[in-house]
Protein backbone atom coordinates (compact mmCIF):
# COMPACT_ATOMS: atom_id res chain seq x y z
CA UNK A 1 0.00 0.00 0.00
CA UNK A 2 1.70 3.68 -1.04
CA UNK A 3 2.65 5.71 1.77
CA UNK A 4 0.63 8.65 2.19
CA UNK A 5 2.52 11.79 2.68
CA UNK A 6 2.20 15.65 3.97
CA UNK A 7 4.87 17.53 2.86
CA UNK A 8 4.97 21.27 4.72
CA UNK A 9 7.66 23.33 2.90
CA UNK A 10 9.35 26.61 2.07
CA UNK A 11 10.79 26.39 -1.85
CA UNK A 12 13.57 27.27 -1.89
CA UNK A 13 16.09 25.19 -4.00
CA UNK A 14 16.59 21.76 -1.92
CA UNK A 15 12.73 22.20 -0.94
CA UNK A 16 12.23 21.44 -4.76
CA UNK A 17 14.39 19.24 -4.84
CA UNK A 18 12.58 17.32 -2.05
CA UNK A 19 9.35 17.58 -3.99
CA UNK A 20 10.47 16.52 -6.86
CA UNK A 21 11.94 13.08 -5.36
CA UNK A 22 8.56 12.23 -3.92
CA UNK A 23 6.77 13.59 -6.93
CA UNK A 24 8.98 10.89 -9.18
CA UNK A 25 8.01 7.61 -6.66
CA UNK A 26 5.61 5.02 -8.01
CA UNK A 27 2.30 5.35 -7.17
CA UNK A 28 2.57 2.02 -5.13
CA UNK A 29 5.31 3.68 -3.43
CA UNK A 30 3.85 6.87 -2.18
CA UNK A 31 0.48 9.36 -2.64
CA UNK A 32 1.26 13.09 -1.76
CA UNK A 33 -1.91 14.52 -0.16
CA UNK A 34 -0.71 17.88 0.67
CA UNK A 35 1.99 20.48 -0.43
CA UNK A 36 1.68 23.01 2.31
CA UNK A 37 3.15 26.03 2.40
CA UNK A 38 5.37 28.39 4.91
CA UNK A 39 7.17 31.16 4.39
CA UNK A 40 10.86 30.32 5.46
CA UNK A 41 13.49 30.67 2.84
CA UNK A 42 11.68 33.31 0.89
CA UNK A 43 7.94 35.10 1.43
CA UNK A 44 5.51 32.43 1.17
CA UNK A 45 3.65 33.72 -2.27
CA UNK A 46 7.30 33.38 -3.55
CA UNK A 47 7.04 29.36 -1.97
CA UNK A 48 3.76 29.43 -3.99
CA UNK A 49 5.20 30.81 -6.95
CA UNK A 50 7.73 28.24 -7.12
CA UNK A 51 5.30 25.19 -6.19
CA UNK A 52 2.88 25.99 -9.25
CA UNK A 53 6.12 26.87 -11.47
CA UNK A 54 7.56 22.98 -10.90
CA UNK A 55 4.03 21.98 -11.95
CA UNK A 56 3.97 23.87 -14.80
CA UNK A 57 7.78 22.61 -15.48
CA UNK A 58 6.54 19.01 -15.35
CA UNK A 59 3.60 19.15 -17.33
CA UNK A 60 5.91 20.60 -19.97
CA UNK A 61 8.37 17.61 -19.47
CA UNK A 62 5.61 15.17 -19.71
CA UNK A 63 5.23 15.77 -23.22
CA UNK A 64 8.29 16.67 -24.48
CA UNK A 65 9.48 12.96 -22.69
CA UNK A 66 6.28 11.83 -24.90
CA UNK A 67 7.29 13.41 -27.81
CA UNK A 68 10.95 11.83 -27.16
CA UNK A 69 9.42 8.12 -26.79
CA UNK A 70 10.14 8.13 -23.33
CA UNK A 71 8.65 7.07 -19.96
CA UNK A 72 6.88 10.25 -18.75
CA UNK A 73 7.80 9.62 -15.03
CA UNK A 74 6.58 11.17 -11.82
CA UNK A 75 3.86 8.88 -11.89
CA UNK A 76 2.79 9.30 -8.17
CA UNK A 77 2.05 13.00 -9.30
CA UNK A 78 -0.44 12.08 -12.02
CA UNK A 79 -2.09 9.30 -10.23
CA UNK A 80 -3.25 11.18 -7.57
CA UNK A 81 -2.80 14.99 -7.71
CA UNK A 82 -1.99 16.85 -4.48
CA UNK A 83 -3.58 19.74 -2.90
CA UNK A 84 -1.47 22.60 -2.76
CA UNK A 85 -2.16 25.04 0.41
CA UNK A 86 -0.74 28.07 1.32
CA UNK A 87 0.19 29.08 5.06
CA UNK A 88 1.89 31.14 7.70
CA UNK A 89 3.19 34.51 6.38
CA UNK A 90 5.42 35.29 9.52
CA UNK A 91 6.90 33.69 12.71
CA UNK A 92 4.49 32.80 15.81
CA UNK A 93 7.07 35.39 17.66
CA UNK A 94 10.41 37.34 16.90
CA UNK A 95 11.26 38.83 13.83
CA UNK A 96 11.11 37.00 10.24
CA UNK A 97 14.20 35.60 8.93
CA UNK A 98 14.40 34.74 5.66
CA UNK A 99 16.83 32.76 3.47
CA UNK A 100 17.00 34.63 0.40
CA UNK A 101 21.20 35.33 0.55
CA UNK A 102 21.07 32.13 -0.09
CA UNK A 103 18.32 30.81 -2.30
CA UNK A 104 17.76 34.27 -3.77
CA UNK A 105 14.90 36.60 -3.56
CA UNK A 106 12.38 34.36 -5.65
CA UNK A 107 14.00 31.20 -4.11
CA UNK A 108 14.93 29.95 -6.90
CA UNK A 109 18.41 31.80 -7.97
CA UNK A 110 15.99 34.65 -9.71
CA UNK A 111 14.99 32.09 -12.20
CA UNK A 112 11.94 34.30 -12.81
CA UNK A 113 13.55 37.19 -14.31
CA UNK A 114 16.59 34.86 -15.92
CA UNK A 115 14.11 32.71 -17.58
CA UNK A 116 10.69 34.03 -17.73
CA UNK A 117 9.62 31.23 -20.63
CA UNK A 118 9.80 28.70 -17.54
CA UNK A 119 7.31 30.78 -15.28
CA UNK A 120 3.87 30.29 -15.73
CA UNK A 121 1.51 33.32 -16.21
CA UNK A 122 -0.13 34.86 -13.12
CA UNK A 123 -3.42 33.80 -14.02
CA UNK A 124 -3.14 30.76 -11.48
CA UNK A 125 -3.03 33.16 -8.54
CA UNK A 126 -6.52 33.40 -8.10
CA UNK A 127 -7.21 29.83 -7.41
CA UNK A 128 -5.28 30.60 -4.15
CA UNK A 129 -7.59 33.12 -3.30
CA UNK A 130 -10.59 33.08 -0.92
CA UNK A 131 -12.00 36.48 -1.96
CA UNK A 132 -12.66 35.32 -5.40
CA UNK A 133 -14.22 32.10 -4.42
CA UNK A 134 -17.86 33.39 -5.81
CA UNK A 135 -19.82 30.05 -4.51
CA UNK A 136 -18.40 30.59 -1.37
CA UNK A 137 -16.87 27.15 -1.34
CA UNK A 138 -13.23 26.90 0.22
CA UNK A 139 -12.58 22.94 0.92
CA UNK A 140 -9.66 21.84 -1.49
CA UNK A 141 -12.13 19.08 -2.58
CA UNK A 142 -14.60 21.53 -3.87
CA UNK A 143 -12.86 23.52 -5.61
CA UNK A 144 -13.29 23.02 -9.31
CA UNK A 145 -11.50 25.59 -10.53
CA UNK A 146 -8.38 23.32 -11.13
CA UNK A 147 -8.48 22.62 -14.62
CA UNK A 148 -5.79 20.52 -15.91
CA UNK A 149 -3.47 21.32 -13.58
CA UNK A 150 -1.52 18.79 -11.90
CA UNK A 151 -2.17 20.20 -8.33
CA UNK A 152 -5.41 20.92 -5.94
CA UNK A 153 -5.45 24.67 -5.57
CA UNK A 154 -6.82 25.14 -1.59
CA UNK A 155 -8.59 28.34 -1.16
CA UNK A 156 -8.59 27.51 3.00
CA UNK A 157 -5.04 27.78 5.31
CA UNK A 158 -2.37 25.33 5.19
CA UNK A 159 -2.57 24.44 8.84
CA UNK A 160 -6.26 23.82 8.50
CA UNK A 161 -5.57 21.55 5.38
CA UNK A 162 -3.40 19.48 7.44
CA UNK A 163 -5.98 18.53 10.15
CA UNK A 164 -8.80 18.30 7.29
CA UNK A 165 -6.25 15.57 6.12
CA UNK A 166 -6.14 14.14 9.32
CA UNK A 167 -9.42 13.66 9.84
CA UNK A 168 -10.28 12.11 7.06
CA UNK A 169 -7.83 9.21 6.75
CA UNK A 170 -6.96 6.34 9.52
CA UNK A 171 -4.92 7.33 12.36
CA UNK A 172 -1.35 6.58 12.31
CA UNK A 173 -1.96 6.34 8.05
CA UNK A 174 -0.03 9.84 7.31
CA UNK A 175 4.10 10.86 7.63
CA UNK A 176 3.85 14.56 7.64
CA UNK A 177 7.54 15.51 6.38
CA UNK A 178 8.31 19.14 7.55
CA UNK A 179 11.42 20.71 5.80
CA UNK A 180 10.80 24.64 6.77
CA UNK A 181 10.04 26.57 10.05
CA UNK A 182 7.36 24.39 12.07
CA UNK A 183 4.60 27.31 12.10
CA UNK A 184 1.85 25.60 10.28
CA UNK A 185 1.73 22.75 12.47
CA UNK A 186 2.38 24.27 15.46
CA UNK A 187 -0.44 26.24 14.37
CA UNK A 188 -2.45 23.02 13.48
CA UNK A 189 -1.73 21.49 16.83
CA UNK A 190 -2.79 24.57 19.14
CA UNK A 191 -6.33 24.19 17.23
CA UNK A 192 -7.11 20.65 17.72
CA UNK A 193 -4.05 18.59 19.02
CA UNK A 194 -5.88 15.50 19.75
CA UNK A 195 -6.71 15.51 15.66
CA UNK A 196 -3.04 16.43 15.23
CA UNK A 197 -1.89 13.43 16.93
CA UNK A 198 -3.25 10.93 14.22
CA UNK A 199 -0.61 11.51 12.62
CA UNK A 200 1.95 8.56 12.26
CA UNK A 201 4.79 10.64 12.53
CA UNK A 202 6.60 14.25 12.39
CA UNK A 203 9.97 14.06 9.90
CA UNK A 204 12.01 17.54 10.54
CA UNK A 205 14.49 18.80 8.74
CA UNK A 206 15.87 20.92 11.39
CA UNK A 207 18.15 22.10 14.48
CA UNK A 208 21.95 20.81 15.19
CA UNK A 209 22.89 19.13 17.81
CA UNK A 210 26.90 17.92 17.72
CA UNK A 211 27.38 20.52 14.75
CA UNK A 212 27.81 24.89 14.65
CA UNK A 213 24.73 25.84 12.77
CA UNK A 214 24.41 27.76 9.62
CA UNK A 215 23.12 30.82 10.33
CA UNK A 216 24.30 31.30 14.12
CA UNK A 217 26.54 29.67 15.89
CA UNK A 218 24.47 27.20 17.27
CA UNK A 219 21.54 27.54 15.43
CA UNK A 220 20.20 26.19 12.31
CA UNK A 221 18.05 28.08 9.94
CA UNK A 222 14.37 26.42 10.10
CA UNK A 223 14.86 25.95 13.90
CA UNK A 224 15.73 29.67 14.07
CA UNK A 225 13.00 31.38 11.71
CA UNK A 226 10.12 29.99 14.22
CA UNK A 227 11.84 28.80 17.33
CA UNK A 228 8.61 28.94 18.96
CA UNK A 229 6.67 26.90 16.39
CA UNK A 230 9.60 24.41 16.54
CA UNK A 231 9.66 24.27 20.63
CA UNK A 232 5.75 23.41 20.47
CA UNK A 233 6.11 21.20 18.16
CA UNK A 234 8.59 19.20 20.27
CA UNK A 235 6.90 19.58 23.42
CA UNK A 236 4.12 17.20 22.04
CA UNK A 237 6.59 14.01 22.62
CA UNK A 238 6.70 14.93 26.22
CA UNK A 239 4.49 12.65 28.50
CA UNK A 240 3.56 16.27 29.95
CA UNK A 241 3.42 18.74 26.77
CA UNK A 242 3.11 21.49 29.24
CA UNK A 243 6.21 21.15 30.94
CA UNK A 244 8.29 21.59 27.56
CA UNK A 245 6.32 24.85 26.04
CA UNK A 246 7.72 27.68 25.35
CA UNK A 247 6.95 31.40 27.68
CA UNK A 248 4.16 33.36 25.22
CA UNK A 249 4.15 36.58 25.34
CA UNK A 250 2.50 37.56 21.62
CA UNK A 251 0.94 34.64 19.81
CA UNK A 252 -1.46 33.78 22.43
CA UNK A 253 -1.42 30.34 21.97
CA UNK A 254 -2.73 28.03 24.31
CA UNK A 255 -1.18 25.51 26.76
CA UNK A 256 -1.77 22.27 25.77
CA UNK A 257 -5.23 20.10 27.24
CA UNK A 258 -3.21 18.08 30.54
CA UNK A 259 -3.94 14.64 29.17
CA UNK A 260 -3.69 14.04 25.33
CA UNK A 261 -4.26 10.30 23.59
CA UNK A 262 -0.37 9.97 23.22
CA UNK A 263 2.33 11.35 22.71
CA UNK A 264 3.78 12.47 19.07
CA UNK A 265 6.23 10.21 17.46
CA UNK A 266 9.20 13.15 15.85
CA UNK A 267 12.21 11.83 13.90
CA UNK A 268 14.55 14.67 13.61
CA UNK A 269 17.21 15.22 10.73
CA UNK A 270 19.53 17.75 12.21
CA UNK A 271 22.42 19.37 10.62
CA UNK A 272 24.56 16.55 11.94
CA UNK A 273 23.02 13.72 9.19
CA UNK A 274 22.13 15.76 6.34
CA UNK A 275 25.22 17.54 5.90
CA UNK A 276 26.40 13.90 5.08
CA UNK A 277 24.13 13.47 1.85
CA UNK A 278 25.82 16.30 -0.91
CA UNK A 279 25.91 16.15 -4.37
CA UNK A 280 28.87 17.82 -5.97
CA UNK A 281 28.28 20.19 -9.03
CA UNK A 282 30.73 17.34 -11.31
CA UNK A 283 27.31 14.73 -10.38
CA UNK A 284 24.77 17.11 -11.27
CA UNK A 285 26.72 18.20 -14.74
CA UNK A 286 26.69 14.67 -15.93
CA UNK A 287 23.22 13.92 -15.27
CA UNK A 288 21.72 16.89 -16.94
CA UNK A 289 24.22 17.49 -20.02
CA UNK A 290 23.01 15.38 -22.18
CA UNK A 291 19.54 16.11 -21.43
CA UNK A 292 20.09 19.92 -22.13
CA UNK A 293 21.52 19.28 -25.15
CA UNK A 294 17.97 17.16 -26.21
CA UNK A 295 15.84 20.23 -24.63
CA UNK A 296 14.21 18.73 -21.47
CA UNK A 297 12.93 21.67 -19.98
CA UNK A 298 12.84 20.36 -16.33
CA UNK A 299 16.87 19.60 -17.03
CA UNK A 300 16.60 23.45 -18.38
CA UNK A 301 14.61 24.52 -15.17
CA UNK A 302 16.26 22.78 -12.56
CA UNK A 303 20.10 23.76 -13.81
CA UNK A 304 19.40 27.51 -13.74
CA UNK A 305 19.07 27.23 -10.13
CA UNK A 306 20.98 24.85 -9.13
CA UNK A 307 23.68 26.79 -11.70
CA UNK A 308 22.49 29.84 -9.09
CA UNK A 309 23.41 27.51 -6.34
CA UNK A 310 27.24 26.54 -7.43
CA UNK A 311 28.17 29.68 -7.46
CA UNK A 312 26.59 31.02 -4.09
CA UNK A 313 28.53 28.40 -2.38
CA UNK A 314 31.49 29.24 -3.92
CA UNK A 315 30.93 33.06 -3.06
CA UNK A 316 30.46 32.05 0.63
CA UNK A 317 32.40 28.77 1.20
CA UNK A 318 36.11 29.15 0.23
CA UNK A 319 37.47 25.80 -1.55
CA UNK A 320 33.82 24.90 -2.59
CA UNK A 321 35.11 25.57 -6.26
CA UNK A 322 34.52 23.60 -10.06
CA UNK A 323 33.08 20.38 -10.00
CA UNK A 324 34.36 19.87 -6.37
CA UNK A 325 31.46 22.23 -5.12
CA UNK A 326 28.82 20.40 -2.80
CA UNK A 327 25.35 21.25 -2.07
CA UNK A 328 23.79 19.62 1.11
CA UNK A 329 20.69 17.76 0.26
CA UNK A 330 18.77 18.78 3.68
CA UNK A 331 15.47 18.18 2.58
CA UNK A 332 15.01 16.05 0.23
CA UNK A 333 17.10 13.50 3.08
CA UNK A 334 13.87 13.63 5.11
CA UNK A 335 11.36 12.47 1.76
CA UNK A 336 13.61 10.00 0.99
CA UNK A 337 13.52 8.66 4.34
CA UNK A 338 9.68 8.81 4.44
CA UNK A 339 9.72 6.81 0.86
CA UNK A 340 11.99 4.06 2.35
CA UNK A 341 11.70 4.21 6.22
CA UNK A 342 11.21 0.55 6.27
CA UNK A 343 14.85 0.16 4.99
CA UNK A 344 16.72 -1.33 8.42
CA UNK A 345 19.86 1.00 7.78
CA UNK A 346 17.93 3.99 8.58
CA UNK A 347 19.00 4.62 12.50
CA UNK A 348 18.23 6.94 15.07
CA UNK A 349 21.20 7.91 17.27
CA UNK A 350 22.20 5.33 20.05
CA UNK A 351 20.57 7.01 22.93
CA UNK A 352 17.47 7.93 21.45
CA UNK A 353 15.06 8.98 22.31
CA UNK A 354 16.85 12.12 23.62
CA UNK A 355 15.32 15.19 25.76
CA UNK A 356 15.98 17.72 22.93
CA UNK A 357 14.56 21.09 23.54
CA UNK A 358 14.53 24.39 21.46
CA UNK A 359 15.64 27.65 22.82
CA UNK A 360 13.51 30.23 22.24
CA UNK A 361 14.31 33.62 24.37
CA UNK A 362 18.54 33.57 24.56
CA UNK A 363 19.98 36.45 23.25
CA UNK A 364 22.90 34.86 21.09
CA UNK A 365 20.84 30.98 21.15
CA UNK A 366 17.63 31.26 19.80
CA UNK A 367 16.64 28.00 17.94
CA UNK A 368 19.59 26.13 19.51
CA UNK A 369 19.35 22.48 20.27
CA UNK A 370 19.64 22.63 24.19
CA UNK A 371 20.96 18.92 25.50
CA UNK A 372 21.17 17.48 29.17
CA UNK A 373 24.83 16.67 28.61
CA UNK A 374 25.60 15.88 32.84
CA UNK A 375 25.68 12.07 33.95
CA UNK A 376 22.97 12.50 36.55
CA UNK A 377 20.59 10.33 37.83
CA UNK A 378 16.69 10.61 36.83
CA UNK A 379 14.59 12.19 39.36
CA UNK A 380 10.85 10.66 39.87
CA UNK A 381 8.39 13.33 40.13
CA UNK A 382 6.68 16.32 38.10
CA UNK A 383 7.51 19.47 40.11
CA UNK A 384 11.04 21.16 39.41
CA UNK A 385 13.45 20.96 42.92
CA UNK A 386 16.67 23.09 43.73
CA UNK A 387 18.64 20.32 41.87
CA UNK A 388 16.66 20.07 38.77
CA UNK A 389 14.98 23.33 36.91
CA UNK A 390 13.34 22.98 33.66
CA UNK A 391 12.31 19.00 34.76
CA UNK A 392 15.73 18.09 32.77
CA UNK A 393 15.95 14.64 35.18
CA UNK A 394 12.11 14.23 35.70
CA UNK A 395 11.47 10.62 34.23
CA UNK A 396 7.63 12.13 33.40
CA UNK A 397 8.85 15.41 31.70
CA UNK A 398 10.84 16.55 28.74
CA UNK A 399 10.88 15.96 25.22
CA UNK A 400 11.31 12.38 23.60
CA UNK A 401 12.94 12.88 20.45
CA UNK A 402 14.13 10.40 17.62
CA UNK A 403 17.36 12.28 16.37
CA UNK A 404 18.58 10.20 13.21
CA UNK A 405 21.85 9.29 12.48
CA UNK A 406 22.47 6.64 9.92
CA UNK A 407 20.81 6.37 6.68
CA UNK A 408 21.14 3.61 3.84
CA UNK A 409 22.05 6.11 1.19
CA UNK A 410 24.81 8.32 2.37
CA UNK A 411 27.85 7.99 0.13
CA UNK A 412 25.29 7.67 -3.15
CA UNK A 413 22.20 10.18 -1.95
CA UNK A 414 23.10 12.65 -5.36
CA UNK A 415 23.31 10.37 -7.22
CA UNK A 416 20.08 8.80 -6.38
CA UNK A 417 18.05 11.66 -6.62
CA UNK A 418 19.61 12.26 -10.12
CA UNK A 419 18.81 9.01 -11.32
CA UNK A 420 14.85 9.59 -9.92
CA UNK A 421 14.53 12.93 -11.33
CA UNK A 422 16.26 11.94 -14.94
CA UNK A 423 16.01 8.35 -15.22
Amino acid sequence: MAKKIIIDTDPGIDDILALLLALSAKPEEVEVLLISLTFGNIEVQNCLRNVVSMFHILEREAQWRRENGRPEGFDAMRASRPIVAVGAEDPLEDQKMLADYFHGTDGLGGIHASHPHLTPNQEWAHLFDPIHDSHGIQSADADNCSGDHSFIPSKIPAHKEILRALRENEPDSITLVAVGPLTNLALAAAEDPETFLRVKEVVVMGGAVNEPGNVTPVGEFNAYADAFAAARVFALTSPNPNSTLPPSTISQLPPYPAKLSKQLTLRLFPLDITLRHNISRGQFRTAVAPLLEKGSPLAEWVNAFMGHTFRTLERLHPGHVGDDAQLSLHDPVCVWYALTAEDSRWAPAPNSPEDIRIETTGQWTRGMCVVDRRNRHRIEGEEETSSDHGLWLSARAGNRIYRMDQSPAESTFGQIIMDKLFG
